[in-house]
């Protein structure tokens, strides 16, 4: 066999392992994503009635978007516990145990009593199990985009680590998909027990996921900095990230800003204001927002790829932009009430500008650290960030809302606000890599 011959074979490959290992991320991602925003999708529509009931339905949507954000509050917890072991012990691992951890909380969500039979005890079993699916997500992330991202070669590692990032449109669409046909039952069986169906089928997700992640082999940059590390204390991924990278950490929360509360007011809040205060059919709320989620499968990858090419900061700071100039115009349009209009309104920012952020995400805040905290870095980032960024954005609209007798232009405002910082975030984050 010739030298070339040779090296074609091992090109191959690795080619093979990398999409090997880009496709278990990307179904675990997935699962993972299901189970998360299946929460945040009934949170408005069926955990304001069952669990927290109330005489007036702003006090109960509040409260139900509340446990919704304590999920985010905990991500951040889940993030330092499974980015600490993940450094010390392997990426692989931790990914298992976190898929399993997300899933058995969801499946124990879709058998929890009501309000009405158990009192006081259902909403705070629900905020217990929100906690635990958001320690599980925690995890989940940084491990998915981390596995794709060092496996990948360096020329592509903003494609690779986009495609785990493509979970969460998939996840999205199957939550709010899932959620659509079940809504198709009549009211009475849909609030009594079709809603359980899409938490409790979680669990054959989970199998697969599990089975699927348990034969990969392990990030081939982590087993290098391990052996280069034997014997040697380095110390706590946390505290050493801190110190080496504290402007980094800052930077890519701020980066993180925009990705946050765009994904949230779009696809959580939007179907609350679709059917409450436009008065669109609820069901069709669902339909649209899965086909913004499904239209981002083919524009995540691509974003991602072009981050390759020119820059993933200059991606991010333009896909920022772009997001707060889309928001007016788009709450314009759903606030139309025309079913077209609608649609046009979610699906063209939410489905093809937004993935201008999130595909170069995961590469973006993977380049600003190095391998022995990488995981605890970019999951500290993404995680912390998202207590402000994602957790508290339904309650922070809803309350614009109330506040602008129903008006969204303070809504609207606040999304350009966070784009405005986020562009900063990436344009610095950029400056810093060329220094």
């Amino acid at each position: 066999m010739s030298d070339m011959t040779a090296t074609a074979g091992i090109g191959d490959t690795r080619e093979r392992d990398v999409r090997k290992v880009a496709f278990a991320s990307l179904v675990g991602s997935t699962i993972e994503w299901y189970d998360f925003f299946l929460y945040g999708v009934v949170a408005g529509i069926v955990f304001n009635q069952l669990y927290f009931p109330s005489d007036d339905p702003t006090v109960s949507t509040l409260l139900a978007y509340a446990t919704f954000a304590v999920g985010f509050v905990a991500r951040p917890l889940g993030g330092l516990v499974f980015g600490h072991y993940g450094d010390r012990i392997g990426r692989k691992t931790m990914l298992v145990l976190s898929l399993l951890l997300m899933g058995g909380a969801t499946v124990l969500i879709g058998l929890l009593p009501t309000y009405d039979s158990i009192g006081i005890l259902a909403p705070l079993a629900l905020l217990v199990l929100r906690i635990l699916q958001g320690i599980g997500i925690g995890g989940e992330w940084g491990g998915a985009v981390l596995m794709a991202y060092e496996y990948a070669p360096e020329n592509k590692r903003g494609l690779y680590a986009s495609i785990p990032q493509i979970g969460l449109s998939l996840g999205l669409f199957m939550a709010s998909g899932v959620m659509a046909l079940l809504t198709l039952l009549p009211d009475d069986a849909f609030m009594s027990w079709g809603w359980r169906l899409a938490f409790v089928g979680s669990i054959i997700l989970v199998g697969l996921g599990t089975w699927i992640r348990a034969n990969i082999d392990e990030s081939p940059e982590f087993k290098k900095v391990k052996a280069e590390a034997r014997g040697r204390d380095q110390g706590l991924p946390f505290l050493v990230m801190i110190k080496r990278y504290p402007g980094n950490v800052v930077l890519g929360m701020g980066a993180r800003y925009i990705d946050g509360v765009f994904f949230n007011v779009f696809a959580v809040f939007s179907i609350l204001y679709l059917t409450r205060y436009v008065g669109i059919d609820r069901s069709m709320a669902l339909w649209t927002v899965c086909g913004a989620a499904l239209l981002m499968v083919v524009f995540i990858p691509l974003f991602g790829r072009l981050s390759d090419h020119i820059g993933r900061p200059t991606t991010y700071a333009w896909g920022s932009a772009l997001l707060g100039l889309s928001v007016f115009p788009a709450f314009a349009l759903m606030s139309t009430g025309d079913p077209l209009l609608v649609v046009l309104g979610i699906v063209l920012p939410f489905g093809i500008v937004y993935p201008m952020c999130y595909g170069p995400e995961a590469a973006l805040f993977s380049d600003m650290f190095d391998p022995s905290v990488r995981y605890t870095g970019i999951s500290f980032v993404y995680q912390f960030s998202g207590i402000f960024a994602s957790g508290l954005t339904p309650m922070i609209a809803t309350a614009l809302m109330a506040a602008n007798d129903n008006d969204p232009f303070w809504l609207c405002a606040y999304v350009v606000f966070a784009a405005m910082v986020s562009m900063l975030c990436a344009i610095l984050i950029g400056r810093r890599a060329r220094q």
